[in-house]
Parts: structure tokens; C-alpha cells; sequence
């Protein structure tokens, strides 16, 4: 038997629980799924929310364990600056998604957890979740950067660094995030960011030097160490993948079906920082709108949808997406300089110079 459903959503994340909650907070019918047994867990995340979304954050304030005040950063572990302000909120992210969930059952979505999407079809809008099978008016993908309802548009994120990071004890309070960047972490960077007791060590690196990764981490955990900032001890290990490739086209109509990506899934990650909550929590309000939108009957839902997403954080991935192609360049000619390296990030007034005009669309659209 195959159950027909106004809106399914794929993904429990951010992204995903917050377009569930706004789809049946207008009186859909919504279906969300997550392979995950436990929301949140294991938690693939740095933890850290900008300031921008503070009241977000307020909102859910059992997730909140520390706000921070400044960023710090250290160019080859020589010369370190310091940005103030620079706020942002540090979160129990297990919580926070956890929260999120409940919100949506609450709003009358019917969420299931341990629940894997399988054999996605757009066009018929039909799917396997849990051993059952669906058929939806309306897809919307919120699975992450590998998202099973972007492969089967074509959608890909093909452009991903590598992550790694551990939880080590943090043996002074502090308020201050610690960037670490160097030629010999290409495409990305370390961090130092404080959770109450604890402190979220990690590494990320571009695709090709993943193999660099567990090497990488280890020095500068020693490093941490020497300074006398962490102690040996690892608490927690956790990985993913993070999209750098710029913003996907999040929609795609087969006749009465329609398909939205969210999210990681549609792009939305900033490609220099990796910062992408906020984006998952506001695209997927929108989606979740959107879906709505259509299921009324609103034609042009899906084109605002796009539109509202390239005006929202087009500006900000276009010019991330450029600086880090422009790093990327150097790094494969030699090793970029201290200020090359201070160029690409977003601590420093040469990140937010004006760019030279360039005429391609800052994505792989349908790569």
C-alpha cells in the first residue's frame, strides 16, 4: 500500500524540522523523516550559532551554554588578532534540534525518527521511508549535504571539506573563539570553541587533503595542550562533510509534484566559514511556507522561494564562494602568504573589499 501525504519532509535537522513546523502550522498534511535514532545525535556540528540569530537562540534557551564576545585568530600560529565584537552563542545542539522537533509535532507534523528515506522519485513524488511507502505532493530535501532527494534531481554538492573534531576538557573559562589559519590546513581552517567546561577542538580541510585530517588535529590538539588552553583527555570525537560550492537551485516541478531543498542540502553553507544554522533555520521556514504556498493553489510559490534564498544569502555566498576560490588558487601554486590568508577570512577588513566583477553564477547549479 502506498500512503498519500501533502508534504514530506527528509531530514530532522534545522532545516527539516523547521519546514515541517511551518507546513503544518498552515494546515498540511506533513510526514518528516530521519535515519537518526535519537534527534541531534550524534551531534556533526562545531556548535556555534552567530549572534544573527539570537533570538532564535532566546527562544530555545535550555539549548544555550555560553555566549562569546570576540574571535581570535592566529595566522601560522605566529601572529594572533583579535575582532571585539564578534559575538555568537554556543548551543547544545542535541538539544536544540530536539527542541526544534517538538515544535513541529506541536504545529501537527508527525515526526519519525529511525527512519530512513530510500528510492526517491521526484517526478512521481513516491519514496520508501521505515519499510512503508509514500507518495507526496510535495518533497522538500533537508538531509544534509548528501541529500538523496537533491541526487535524484541532479542537484549535487560536489564541492565538500573534510571535518573532524574532538571535545577535550578547557582548563580556563573563556569567551573568545581561536580561528587557526595556515597554509598547511588548505581550504579551511582549525578552531578552538568554548563550551562551559569543555572545548570543541577541530580541523577542516579541503576534499583533497583529507587524508591530512587526523595529523592536523593531533598538532594542534598538542599545541592547545603546551599553552596550557585544553587538557589531553578527548571527551567526544565527531566528522562530517561540510558544501562549499555555493548555493544549489532549490526547486525543481514535475507536473503536480514539487521538490525544495533546505539547507546543507541546497548549498546554503557559507563556503569560507562553514556556518550554516542559520541558513538551515530561515531556509526552512521558507520551504515549509512555500510548500504550503503551492499546495494552495500559489503557482509562483516555488520561484519566490528561490528568490527569497538568493536574496537572503546570495550577497554573502557569492562573495565566500570567491574568496575561497581565490585561496584555492594560490594554495595549488604555492603556499599562500599571512595576508592572503587573512583575505579569505572573515575577520579581516580585506575579506569584505570589493570584489572584481565576475560574470559566472556563484553555484554548480546542476553539476
Amino acid at each position: 500500500m502506498t500512503t498519500a501525504i501533502d508534504v514530506a519532509v527528509l531530514g530532522l535537522g534545522p532545516a527539516g524540522a523547521r519546514a515541517a513546523r511551518a507546513a503544518a502550522a498552515a494546515g498540511c498534511q506533513v510526514i518528516a523523516f530521519d535515519r537518526k535514532r535519537v534527534a541531534g545525535q550524534p551531534v556533526q556540528c562545531a556548535e556555534l550559532v552567530p549572534a544573527l540569530i539570537g533570538q532564535d537562540a532566546a527562544a530555545f534557551s535550555d539549548a544555550l551554554v555560553q555566549s562569546v564576545r570576540r574571535m581570535r585568530t592566529t595566522v601560522e600560529y605566529a601572529r594572533a588578532d583579535i575582532r571585539t565584537p564578534f559575538p555568537g552563542h554556543m548551543l547544545d545542539r542535541a538539544r536544540f534540534d530536539r527542541d526544534q522537533i517538538e515544535l513541529a509535532c506541536a504545529a501537527g507534523a508527525d515526526c519519525r525518527l529511525h527512519s530512513m528515506v530510500s528510492r526517491v522519485d521526484p517526478v512521481s513524488g513516491e519514496f520508501v521511508a521505515g519499510g512503508e511507502r509514500f507518495r507526496a505532493r510535495v518533497l522538500i530535501g533537508a538531509d544534509g549535504p548528501r541529500s538523496r532527494l537533491g541526487h535524484a534531481l541532479g542537484r549535487r554538492n560536489r564541492a565538500l571539506v573534510h571535518a573532524r573534531q574532538i571535545s577535550v576538557p578547557l582548563l580556563a573559562a573563556c569567551d573568545v573563539t581561536d580561528i587557526f589559519l595556515s597554509h598547511e590546513i588548505p581550504g579551511g581552517y582549525g578552531w578552538l570553541f568554548p563550551k562551559g567546561a569543555i572545548a570543541h577542538v577541530g580541523v577542516g580541510v579541503d576534499a583533497a587533503a583529507h587524508d591530512r585530517l587526523a595529523s592536523l588535529l593531533d598538532t594542534l590538539h598538542e599545541r592547545l595542550q603546551r599553552d596550557g588552553r585544553v587538557g589531553h583527555s578527548v571527551l567526544a570525537r565527531t566528522g562530517g562533510l561540510i558544501p562549499v560550492g555555493g548555493r544549489l537551485s532549490a526547486t525543481a516541478q514535475h507536473g503536480a509534484r514539487l521538490s525544495l531543498l533546505a539547507g546543507d542540502a541546497a548549498g546554503l553553507t557559507n563556503p569560507v566559514t562553514g556556518a550554516g544554522i542559520h541558513a538551515a533555520l530561515a531556509s526552512g521556514e521558507l520551504a515549509g511556507i512555500a510548500a504550503a504556498g503551492w499546495l494552495d493553489g500559489r503557482t509562483i510559490a516555488p520561484t519566490d522561494y528561490d528568490d527569497e534564498l538568493e536574496a537572503l544569502f546570495g550577497g554573502a555566498l557569492t562573495r565566500a564562494l570567491q574568496r575561497r576560490r581565490e585561496l584555492l588558487r594560490y594554495t595549488q601554486e604555492r603556499a599562500p602568504t599571512p595576508d592572503e590568508l587573512r583575505a579569505a577570512w572573515v575577520a579581516y577588513p580585506a575579506y569584505w573589499s570589493r570584489l572584481p566583477r565576475v560574470h559566472e553564477r556563484h553555484n554548480e547549479v546542476s553539476a
